[in-house]
């Protein structure tokens, strides 16, 4: 799926580029707004408001005046009037900084998914603010769907797991961290990779941050065999069931 970017700080650009190639995006950047006007095919915007040429205002109302392009706001702006005037205009999100890679990976999935339920699914960008028809957009949304993990059921669209039928309430990094593993049942997650997935590339935080939160899955799941620590690698999802329901 491709990006468009549109930010003019290469101290947010570089990492959100780099945060969002590891999920499989491919960003292009623009760092004015009449470069984001011209740019090359994309299939969704992300779109800062502070921009030296224009105000991401007034692109996101152009952009909408001739397309029907994904648009996610992105902005340190922190007056409501902003984000409902940016939403008015026909932004499909809008979205605070500081924020983190997964957060907006979410929000990209969410925009894409609901803008497809609407028939809001030609071509790139680009083509569609042309006025012209294009192939489906890459990304399906089949990684929100809910899965089963032998009695666990993991609900990526709401964040809900049940277990036996049971809800089981988890903190929002909680999830995160079962929801990454839940993706390779079996399969050995680096504690690197979890970091960089769950608390993004450039997290600063104490390093047992993950521990602590891998022994609260632990316990709220009943029983410590669903997630298998391999001493000196990391962690895998582990169904201590055998697949019973």
């Amino acid at each position: 799926m491709r990006l468009l970017l549109v930010e003019d700080d290469d101290r947010i650009a570089g990492p959100l580029t780099e945060g969002l190639a590891r999920y499989g995006f491919t960003v292009e950047l623009a760092r004015t707004a009449a470069a984001a006007l011209a740019a090359a095919p994309v299939d969704l915007v992300l779109l800062d408001l502070g921009l030296p040429d224009m105000d991401g205002i007034d692109v996101c109302k152009a952009l909408r005046s001739r397309s029907d392009v994904p648009i996610i706001m992105i902005t340190a702006r922190t007056d409501e009037a902003d984000r409902v005037v940016g939403l008015e205009l026909g932004a499909d999100d809008y979205l605070s900084k500081p924020f983190g890679t997964r957060e907006l990976v979410a929000r990209v999935r969410a925009v894409t998914r609901r803008t497809q339920a609407a028939g809001r699914q030609g071509g790139p960008a680009a083509d569609r603010v042309a006025g012209t028809a294009g192939a489906p957009a890459s990304w399906t949304g089949q990684a929100d769907s809910a899965q089963r993990v032998g009695p666990m059921t993991i609900d990526r669209r709401t964040h809900r797991v049940e277990l036996y039928g049971r809800q089981i309430a988890l903190a929002p990094k909680e999830f995160d961290v079962l929801e990454y593993l839940a993706q390779d049942p079996g399969a050995l997650c680096s504690r690197q990779q979890i970091m960089d997935t769950v608390w993004d590339p450039h997290y600063f935080g104490p390093t047992r941050t993950l521990d602590v939160h891998v022994s609260a899955l632990r316990r709220k799941l009943g029983d410590p065999a669903w997630i298998e620590t391999v001493r000196g690698v990391g962690f895998r999802l582990i169904d201590p069931t055998g697949g019973a329901t």
